[in-house]
Protein backbone atom coordinates (compact mmCIF):
# COMPACT_ATOMS: atom_id res chain seq x y z
CA UNK A 1 0.00 0.00 0.00
CA UNK A 2 0.96 3.33 -1.05
CA UNK A 3 0.53 6.31 1.15
CA UNK A 4 0.99 10.12 0.64
CA UNK A 5 -0.09 12.78 2.81
CA UNK A 6 0.17 16.69 2.78
CA UNK A 7 -1.71 20.18 2.35
CA UNK A 8 -2.82 21.90 -0.80
CA UNK A 9 -4.93 23.35 -2.41
CA UNK A 10 -4.84 21.65 -5.52
CA UNK A 11 -2.33 19.06 -6.19
CA UNK A 12 -1.62 16.43 -9.19
CA UNK A 13 -0.37 12.84 -7.61
CA UNK A 14 2.37 10.70 -9.14
CA UNK A 15 2.59 7.20 -7.51
CA UNK A 16 5.97 5.28 -7.97
CA UNK A 17 4.29 2.33 -9.24
CA UNK A 18 2.68 4.47 -11.93
CA UNK A 19 -0.87 5.09 -10.91
CA UNK A 20 -1.66 8.34 -10.69
CA UNK A 21 -4.37 10.49 -9.40
CA UNK A 22 -4.37 13.99 -12.03
CA UNK A 23 -6.08 17.30 -11.46
CA UNK A 24 -7.88 16.56 -7.84
CA UNK A 25 -8.73 19.58 -6.31
CA UNK A 26 -9.89 20.40 -2.76
CA UNK A 27 -9.97 23.30 -0.85
CA UNK A 28 -6.98 23.56 2.04
CA UNK A 29 -7.10 20.62 4.48
CA UNK A 30 -4.88 17.58 5.14
CA UNK A 31 -5.64 14.80 2.66
CA UNK A 32 -4.03 10.68 2.91
CA UNK A 33 -4.85 8.75 -0.13
CA UNK A 34 -4.75 4.93 0.58
CA UNK A 35 -4.50 2.84 -2.75
CA UNK A 36 -5.00 -0.74 -2.36
CA UNK A 37 -3.96 -3.37 -4.46
CA UNK A 38 -8.00 -3.71 -5.35
CA UNK A 39 -7.67 0.04 -6.42
CA UNK A 40 -10.11 0.76 -3.41
CA UNK A 41 -9.60 4.46 -3.20
CA UNK A 42 -10.42 5.93 0.09
CA UNK A 43 -10.02 9.16 0.66
CA UNK A 44 -9.47 10.86 4.38
CA UNK A 45 -9.59 14.58 5.45
CA UNK A 46 -8.99 16.56 8.32
CA UNK A 47 -9.48 20.62 8.32
CA UNK A 48 -6.08 21.91 9.23
CA UNK A 49 -7.45 25.07 11.01
CA UNK A 50 -9.29 22.51 13.73
CA UNK A 51 -8.54 20.01 15.58
CA UNK A 52 -12.20 19.81 16.43
CA UNK A 53 -13.37 18.99 12.95
CA UNK A 54 -13.88 14.76 12.63
CA UNK A 55 -11.44 12.99 10.35
CA UNK A 56 -13.60 12.11 7.29
CA UNK A 57 -13.15 9.22 5.10
CA UNK A 58 -14.96 8.43 1.76
CA UNK A 59 -15.88 5.03 0.20
CA UNK A 60 -16.91 3.63 -2.34
CA UNK A 61 -19.49 0.65 -0.83
CA UNK A 62 -21.29 -1.73 -3.22
CA UNK A 63 -24.45 -3.68 -1.47
CA UNK A 64 -26.17 -5.78 -3.46
CA UNK A 65 -29.98 -5.70 -3.26
CA UNK A 66 -33.01 -8.62 -3.00
CA UNK A 67 -33.09 -9.17 -7.26
CA UNK A 68 -29.02 -9.81 -6.85
CA UNK A 69 -28.39 -6.31 -8.21
CA UNK A 70 -25.36 -4.15 -7.20
CA UNK A 71 -26.28 -0.78 -5.58
CA UNK A 72 -23.17 1.03 -5.69
CA UNK A 73 -22.87 4.03 -3.26
CA UNK A 74 -20.25 6.51 -1.77
CA UNK A 75 -20.03 6.44 2.48
CA UNK A 76 -19.01 9.56 4.30
CA UNK A 77 -17.24 7.93 7.05
CA UNK A 78 -16.73 10.03 10.32
CA UNK A 79 -16.32 7.19 12.32
CA UNK A 80 -19.58 7.88 14.16
CA UNK A 81 -21.90 4.85 14.91
CA UNK A 82 -24.87 6.84 14.06
CA UNK A 83 -25.29 6.81 9.95
CA UNK A 84 -28.17 8.97 7.93
CA UNK A 85 -28.88 7.43 4.50
CA UNK A 86 -29.87 9.33 1.68
CA UNK A 87 -31.75 8.92 -0.89
CA UNK A 88 -31.90 10.82 -4.48
CA UNK A 89 -35.14 11.65 -6.67
CA UNK A 90 -36.77 10.59 -10.09
CA UNK A 91 -33.97 10.31 -13.16
CA UNK A 92 -31.51 11.37 -10.78
CA UNK A 93 -28.15 9.64 -8.76
CA UNK A 94 -26.59 9.99 -5.75
CA UNK A 95 -24.45 12.81 -7.43
CA UNK A 96 -27.35 15.18 -7.17
CA UNK A 97 -26.50 18.44 -6.06
CA UNK A 98 -28.82 18.63 -2.94
CA UNK A 99 -28.25 15.08 -2.00
CA UNK A 100 -24.60 15.28 -1.87
CA UNK A 101 -24.37 19.19 0.10
CA UNK A 102 -26.37 16.86 2.80
CA UNK A 103 -24.38 14.27 3.01
CA UNK A 104 -21.34 17.14 3.48
CA UNK A 105 -23.24 18.82 5.79
CA UNK A 106 -24.01 16.30 8.05
CA UNK A 107 -20.25 14.74 7.58
CA UNK A 108 -18.84 18.21 8.65
CA UNK A 109 -20.88 18.07 11.76
CA UNK A 110 -19.27 14.58 12.42
CA UNK A 111 -22.48 12.30 11.64
CA UNK A 112 -21.42 9.52 9.09
CA UNK A 113 -24.28 9.65 5.62
CA UNK A 114 -24.37 7.55 2.82
CA UNK A 115 -25.77 8.18 -0.55
CA UNK A 116 -26.96 5.68 -3.15
CA UNK A 117 -28.04 5.03 -6.87
CA UNK A 118 -31.31 2.66 -6.82
CA UNK A 119 -31.24 -0.30 -9.17
CA UNK A 120 -31.47 1.30 -12.99
CA UNK A 121 -29.90 4.47 -11.76
CA UNK A 122 -26.65 6.22 -11.79
CA UNK A 123 -24.09 3.17 -11.46
CA UNK A 124 -26.40 0.79 -9.72
CA UNK A 125 -27.09 -2.33 -12.07
CA UNK A 126 -30.41 -3.09 -13.15
CA UNK A 127 -32.52 -1.05 -15.60
CA UNK A 128 -34.20 2.32 -15.06
CA UNK A 129 -38.26 2.04 -14.42
CA UNK A 130 -40.59 4.18 -14.19
CA UNK A 131 -42.28 4.37 -10.71
CA UNK A 132 -40.67 1.26 -9.17
CA UNK A 133 -41.59 3.22 -5.54
CA UNK A 134 -41.89 -0.01 -3.68
CA UNK A 135 -38.84 -1.52 -5.59
CA UNK A 136 -36.90 1.26 -4.03
CA UNK A 137 -37.87 1.14 -1.07
CA UNK A 138 -37.07 -2.22 -1.01
CA UNK A 139 -33.68 -1.39 -2.26
CA UNK A 140 -33.50 1.14 0.60
CA UNK A 141 -34.38 -2.06 3.05
CA UNK A 142 -30.90 -3.36 1.71
CA UNK A 143 -29.20 -1.08 2.51
CA UNK A 144 -29.94 -0.59 5.94
CA UNK A 145 -29.50 -4.30 6.33
CA UNK A 146 -26.34 -3.67 5.39
CA UNK A 147 -25.01 -1.28 7.91
CA UNK A 148 -27.23 -2.82 10.61
CA UNK A 149 -25.33 -5.88 10.55
CA UNK A 150 -22.41 -3.76 10.14
CA UNK A 151 -23.19 -2.70 13.91
CA UNK A 152 -24.29 0.07 12.55
CA UNK A 153 -26.95 2.13 14.18
CA UNK A 154 -29.12 3.68 11.35
CA UNK A 155 -30.38 6.80 12.94
CA UNK A 156 -32.25 8.31 9.82
CA UNK A 157 -33.28 8.40 6.39
CA UNK A 158 -33.65 11.05 4.03
CA UNK A 159 -35.42 11.76 0.52
CA UNK A 160 -35.69 14.42 -1.73
CA UNK A 161 -38.23 14.56 -4.65
CA UNK A 162 -39.02 10.82 -5.32
CA UNK A 163 -36.56 9.66 -2.72
CA UNK A 164 -39.25 11.69 -0.46
CA UNK A 165 -42.18 9.37 -1.16
CA UNK A 166 -39.59 6.11 -1.01
CA UNK A 167 -38.64 6.90 2.36
CA UNK A 168 -42.43 7.17 4.17
CA UNK A 169 -43.36 4.42 1.78
CA UNK A 170 -40.32 2.66 4.06
CA UNK A 171 -41.52 3.78 7.10
CA UNK A 172 -44.90 2.41 6.20
CA UNK A 173 -43.79 -1.10 5.42
CA UNK A 174 -40.81 -1.51 7.92
CA UNK A 175 -40.90 -0.39 11.43
CA UNK A 176 -37.29 -0.12 12.32
CA UNK A 177 -36.12 3.57 11.58
CA UNK A 178 -37.53 6.17 13.85
CA UNK A 179 -36.60 9.29 12.42
CA UNK A 180 -37.88 10.31 8.53
CA UNK A 181 -36.88 13.25 6.85
CA UNK A 182 -39.25 13.87 3.33
CA UNK A 183 -38.32 16.60 1.48
CA UNK A 184 -40.32 17.75 -1.49
CA UNK A 185 -42.53 14.48 -1.78
CA UNK A 186 -45.25 14.08 -3.56
CA UNK A 187 -48.68 13.65 -1.50
CA UNK A 188 -50.92 12.97 -4.42
CA UNK A 189 -49.33 10.62 -7.10
CA UNK A 190 -52.16 10.39 -9.45
CA UNK A 191 -51.25 14.19 -10.12
CA UNK A 192 -47.76 14.99 -12.03
CA UNK A 193 -48.46 12.71 -15.18
CA UNK A 194 -49.62 15.01 -17.39
CA UNK A 195 -47.71 18.03 -16.41
CA UNK A 196 -44.97 15.42 -17.11
CA UNK A 197 -46.02 13.67 -20.31
CA UNK A 198 -49.00 15.22 -21.86
CA UNK A 199 -52.68 15.45 -21.63
CA UNK A 200 -52.49 12.22 -24.28
CA UNK A 201 -50.67 10.37 -22.12
CA UNK A 202 -52.91 7.96 -20.98
CA UNK A 203 -54.44 7.39 -24.13
CA UNK A 204 -50.82 7.11 -25.99
CA UNK A 205 -50.13 4.37 -22.75
CA UNK A 206 -52.73 1.93 -23.81
CA UNK A 207 -50.34 0.17 -26.55
CA UNK A 208 -48.47 -0.88 -23.75
CA UNK A 209 -45.36 1.56 -23.27
CA UNK A 210 -44.31 5.46 -24.15
CA UNK A 211 -40.65 6.19 -25.10
CA UNK A 212 -39.91 9.09 -23.67
CA UNK A 213 -37.36 10.85 -25.91
CA UNK A 214 -34.61 13.77 -25.99
CA UNK A 215 -32.52 15.84 -28.26
CA UNK A 216 -30.07 12.28 -28.51
CA UNK A 217 -33.35 9.97 -28.99
CA UNK A 218 -35.09 7.58 -26.84
CA UNK A 219 -34.42 8.67 -22.73
CA UNK A 220 -36.63 5.91 -21.41
CA UNK A 221 -39.72 3.98 -21.46
CA UNK A 222 -42.76 4.02 -19.54
CA UNK A 223 -45.09 1.08 -19.12
CA UNK A 224 -48.55 0.72 -19.10
CA UNK A 225 -47.35 -1.93 -16.00
CA UNK A 226 -45.05 0.67 -14.50
CA UNK A 227 -47.30 3.49 -14.82
CA UNK A 228 -50.57 1.98 -13.24
CA UNK A 229 -47.59 0.85 -10.27
CA UNK A 230 -47.82 4.49 -9.17
CA UNK A 231 -51.19 5.06 -9.81
CA UNK A 232 -51.92 2.18 -7.56
CA UNK A 233 -49.67 3.92 -4.53
CA UNK A 234 -51.77 5.31 -1.91
CA UNK A 235 -49.51 7.53 0.16
CA UNK A 236 -52.28 8.67 2.06
CA UNK A 237 -52.83 5.06 3.68
CA UNK A 238 -49.61 4.24 3.64
CA UNK A 239 -48.68 7.41 5.76
CA UNK A 240 -51.46 6.05 8.04
CA UNK A 241 -49.06 2.92 8.89
CA UNK A 242 -45.87 4.95 10.19
CA UNK A 243 -45.82 4.20 13.61
CA UNK A 244 -46.19 6.94 16.18
CA UNK A 245 -42.99 6.48 17.69
CA UNK A 246 -41.01 7.88 14.15
CA UNK A 247 -40.39 10.80 13.82
CA UNK A 248 -41.26 12.63 10.54
CA UNK A 249 -39.79 15.99 9.13
CA UNK A 250 -41.38 17.17 6.14
CA UNK A 251 -39.61 20.07 4.48
CA UNK A 252 -40.75 21.75 1.04
CA UNK A 253 -40.58 24.94 -0.71
CA UNK A 254 -43.01 27.68 -0.92
CA UNK A 255 -42.47 28.23 -4.86
CA UNK A 256 -42.02 24.30 -5.88
CA UNK A 257 -43.00 24.14 -9.53
CA UNK A 258 -42.96 20.60 -9.65
CA UNK A 259 -44.74 19.70 -6.42
CA UNK A 260 -47.23 21.77 -5.23
CA UNK A 261 -46.65 23.24 -1.64
CA UNK A 262 -49.85 21.53 -0.79
CA UNK A 263 -48.65 18.52 -0.91
CA UNK A 264 -46.58 19.20 2.16
CA UNK A 265 -49.46 20.09 4.31
CA UNK A 266 -51.37 16.90 3.27
CA UNK A 267 -48.39 15.08 4.68
CA UNK A 268 -48.95 16.96 8.17
CA UNK A 269 -52.37 16.41 8.48
CA UNK A 270 -52.27 12.41 8.36
CA UNK A 271 -48.85 11.45 9.35
CA UNK A 272 -48.93 11.46 12.89
CA UNK A 273 -45.50 12.64 14.60
CA UNK A 274 -44.74 14.70 12.09
CA UNK A 275 -43.14 18.45 11.90
CA UNK A 276 -43.59 20.92 9.26
CA UNK A 277 -40.82 23.32 7.33
CA UNK A 278 -41.98 26.08 4.01
CA UNK A 279 -38.87 27.30 3.10
CA UNK A 280 -40.53 30.42 1.46
CA UNK A 281 -38.96 30.89 -1.79
CA UNK A 282 -37.43 27.94 -2.72
CA UNK A 283 -38.42 25.89 -5.76
CA UNK A 284 -38.21 22.25 -6.41
CA UNK A 285 -34.43 21.68 -6.04
CA UNK A 286 -33.54 24.46 -3.63
CA UNK A 287 -31.46 26.11 -5.64
CA UNK A 288 -30.85 29.54 -3.88
CA UNK A 289 -31.58 27.96 -0.43
CA UNK A 290 -28.79 24.68 0.02
CA UNK A 291 -26.97 26.19 2.78
CA UNK A 292 -30.89 27.02 4.49
CA UNK A 293 -32.28 23.48 4.05
CA UNK A 294 -28.67 21.96 5.11
CA UNK A 295 -29.05 24.09 8.10
CA UNK A 296 -32.67 22.77 9.43
CA UNK A 297 -32.43 19.53 8.20
CA UNK A 298 -29.16 19.49 10.44
CA UNK A 299 -30.82 21.03 13.29
CA UNK A 300 -33.71 18.58 13.28
CA UNK A 301 -31.34 15.56 12.85
CA UNK A 302 -29.05 16.32 15.64
CA UNK A 303 -32.60 17.15 18.23
CA UNK A 304 -33.38 13.66 17.35
CA UNK A 305 -30.17 12.47 18.42
CA UNK A 306 -29.82 13.94 21.76
CA UNK A 307 -33.52 12.50 22.20
CA UNK A 308 -32.13 9.18 21.83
Amino acid sequence: METLACNFHSLTFNLSNSQTLSFLKFPLHQVRYSITPATTLSLRMTHSHSSQNPVIERQRVIIPNKHGEKLVGLLHETGSKEIVILCHGFRSTKADRTVVNLAVALEKEGISAFRFDFAGNGESEGSFEFGNYSKEADDLHSVIQHFCQANRIVSAILGHSKGGDVVLLYASKYHDIHTVVNISGRYDLKKGIEERFGKDFMDRIQGGFVDIKNKKGVEYRVTKESLMERLSLDMHEACLKIPRECRVLTVHGSADEIIPVGDALEFAKIIPNHKLHIVEGANHNYTSYQTELASLVLNYLKGTLQQD
